[in-house]
């Protein structure tokens, strides 16, 4: 069976827990709401939850200090502040602590359920572990992490030569086409069609070395590429 994402409303106002309730239950989330931000870090303590929401004006612990503290304890955790005092102070002190969004009122059923569905992706996306050089020499990856590194060098060093292979080799391959194509040409006698063949052939025999020229001069970009990717990820990871 399968698991019902869950979602922790933090907010004193009854009327703004409803309302997410009522509208992430129907698509399929598992809402639990709290009123104050002591209880919400409580509940964070003893259980896995996937997105919260939470108010930035309460009784206590405000919704940012909320905020900071999850993010501090859980960073992959998604967070989204609802606010209906959205100063460019609160902006940018949320925006510090890395949170996912920050939605001001009045809600829509339409902001809610968007929110909700980005912070899930992006928590995907986190929590997805790529794999890094550093990771490939941990004595637990290392055979997978380490064949997967060299596999992407080995490519990398390979492409020129391969782009070479086929500018050496694509114009044998068309003079053994237009070989062939003599040969049943002059066992059909059917010119029209033989002319129309051997153009096209004959075609594909200049264009051959340029397309294995753009090999050449492209593959290596594509292997740094690939390379670049991979690095960027484990930075970001990191």
């Amino acid at each position: 069976m399968k698991t019902l994402p869950k979602v922790l409303v933090v907010d004193d106002d009854q009327v703004i827990g409803k309302s997410i309730d009522r509208v992430l239950s129907g698509k399929g989330y598992a809402v639990i709401t709290v009123d104050n931000g002591e209880e919400a870090l409580r509940k964070l303590k003893d259980e896995n939850y996937d997105v919260v929401f939470t108010d930035i004006k309460m009784p206590g612990m405000n919704g940012l200090e909320v905020a900071e503290r999850i993010k501090a304890s859980q960073p992959w955790l998604p967070v989204v502040i609802i606010t209906g005092y959205g100063t460019e102070a609160n902006e940018t002190r949320a925006g510090a602590a890395g949170v996912s969004g920050f939605l001001r009122k009045p809600l829509t059923p339409d902001m809610i359920e968007f929110s909700a569905h980005k912070a899930l992706l992006e928590k995907t996306w986190v929590t997805v572990e790529p794999v890094t050089v550093a990771a490939a020499l941990e004595p637990g990856h290392a055979p997978n992490g380490i064949m997967l590194f060299a596999k992407n060098v080995a490519l990398f060093v390979a492409s020129p030569f391969i782009g070479l292979a086929y500018a050496i080799a694509m114009p044998f391959v068309g003079l053994g086409m237009l070989a062939w194509l003599g040969v049943k040409a002059l066992k059909n006698h059917n010119a029209a069609h033989t002319a129309a063949v051997l153009m096209k052939t004959v075609g594909l025999f200049i264009v051959a070395p340029f397309i294995g020229l753009a090999y050449v001069i492209a593959l290596p970009f594509i292997g740094l590429g690939m390379l670049g990717w991979i690095g960027t990820k484990a930075l970001i990871k990191r």
